[in-house]
């Protein structure tokens, strides 16, 4: 249910009316590439905040048992922000690029901890399905809302509004409503395991600095782990650049936004099956092959829309990146649950919200850079390509098993040394 709360930002707000009503509403009066390269901006320097929080706060996290408390506080600075949207005028593309940051920081900040609560509610063999049923009830949900956000823009007056600026509007306020009314199941049903015992706030902060300290030392012995953290560095750039920067593009090659926006929605609705079938995929074939499948797709995405001329183009890669986007998302995220110590999973998952936070500091900088130097928006787009194929080799060399076993051999030693003989 978190994923179906916490995707109405995701799709409503940061794939879809943002970027669109940034260019169009706050930003109208700016350059096609200034405008790009302002939002890529945006989004690499909220990156660049989760980057810098994410694994002191798991580890903090973890000596506290605090995963949902720290879930939460993020969710509602993401659900205040995003509702604060509301309130910016007219070509406050400023204030709306600082309160857009902060409800990014909120979204990402609280997806630490949602992601670590994997090993909680799930057994190994369970932690494919129960990832991909996760992101594909947060496409359902997601694109729920952004449909009726959708009808809202296209027919304002059926439903009370002044016009579709006043219906974006109020579009941002509906996406925090249903934030934070689906957030309740996880804080009320969600049994959350308390590894460490439960500690006092600065007892916690004082145990997670030097929890982070020892992970950085363990991470050099679980050499599986960090060639995987490495790839999916890459490859998820890839993955939410395309999320974050697709509307952008759309727009600077001549699409009408209500095209867009359709195209939005169909990429929500296929993955909300696609992802349970790349579930089934992880279970039966292994979640790494399920990976390769998808960068190879969106390789192909990439190349298809660096040459597009037609909107019905557009649609159909909107399909293909349901089909996959999904998919990468939950298998990348089971894989990872297999090769960490599960009595660190805060600390561990903090690292792999680092990076891919991290590199979504690149991908929408490299877009936003090619554009303003080359005045090309799709040569901006083609550069993307080179996080996919870096991305691919390095996966192909992580040994799964290896990386189990050496994940359970430091959680034994983790085991051992708090609970002496």
């Amino acid at each position: 249910m978190y994923d179906w709360a916490n995707s109405a930002f995701a799709t409503t707000v940061m794939a879809g009316f943002f970027p669109l009503f940034f260019k169009k509403y706050w930003a109208g009066e700016l350059a096609v590439g200034e405008s790009t390269f302002l939002l890529g901006n945006a989004n690499a320097l909220a990156s660049v905040m989760v980057v810098i929080l994410a694994p002191i706060l798991g580890a903090v996290a973890d000596r506290g048992g605090a995963k949902k408390r720290f879930l939460m506080f993020f969710a509602m600075m993401g659900v205040v922000m995003t509702g604060s949207l509301y309130m910016v005028s007219h070509g406050e593309w400023a204030m709306a690029l600082v309160v857009y940051m902060l409800a990014v920081l909120g979204f990402s900040g609280s997806m630490v901890f949602y992601d670590a609560l994997l090993v909680d509610v799930a057994e190994d063999k369970e932690f494919d399905l129960v990832s991909a049923i996760g992101f594909s009830f947060g496409y359902l949900g997601g694109g729920l809302l952004f449909a009726f956000n959708v009808l809202m823009t296209l027919y304002p007056q059926a439903f009370g509004l002044e016009d579709a600026a006043h219906a974006v509007r109020v579009s941002f306020l509906s996406v925090a409503i249903w934030w934070a009314l689906f957030s309740i199941p996880v804080m009320l049903f969600v049994q959350e395991k308390k590894s460490h015992g439960t500690v006092g706030l600065a007892g916690a902060v004082r145990g997670g600095f030097i929890q982070l300290r020892d992970t950085f030392r363990r991470i050099r012995k679980l050499k599986e782990t960090f060639l995987f953290l490495v790839a999916y560095w890459l490859y998820i750039d890839g993955v939410d650049t395309v999320v974050r920067m697709a509307v952008d593009y759309g727009l600077s090659i001549g699409f009408e936004s209500n095209h867009l926006m359709i195209a939005l929605l169909l990429t929500q609705f296929v993955g909300f099956p696609s992802a349970i079938v790349f579930g089934k995929l992880g279970e039966k074939r292994g979640a790494r092959q399920g990976i390769m499948i998808a960068i190879f797709v969106y390789f192909m995405v990439i190349v298809w829309a660096y040459q597009m001329q037609q909107v019905w183009e557009f649609y159909t890669l909107a399909v293909i990146i349901g089909l996959v986007q999904g998919g990468i998302q939950a298998l990348s995220r089971s894989f990872y649950a297999r090769i960490i110590p599960k009595t660190e999973s805060g600390e561990f998952f903090g690292f792999y919200n680092m990076m891919g936070k991290f590199a979504a500091v690149f991908g929408p900088l490299i877009m936003g850079w090619v554009a303003i130097t080359t005045g090309s928006p799709r040569l901006s787009i083609l550069s993307v390509l080179i996080l996919f194929v870096a991305g691919a080799i390095l996966l192909a060399l992580v040994d799964e098993e290896k990386g189990r076993s050496q994940a359970i051999a430091i959680n034994a030693e983790l085991v051992s040394d708090r609970n002496p003989p």
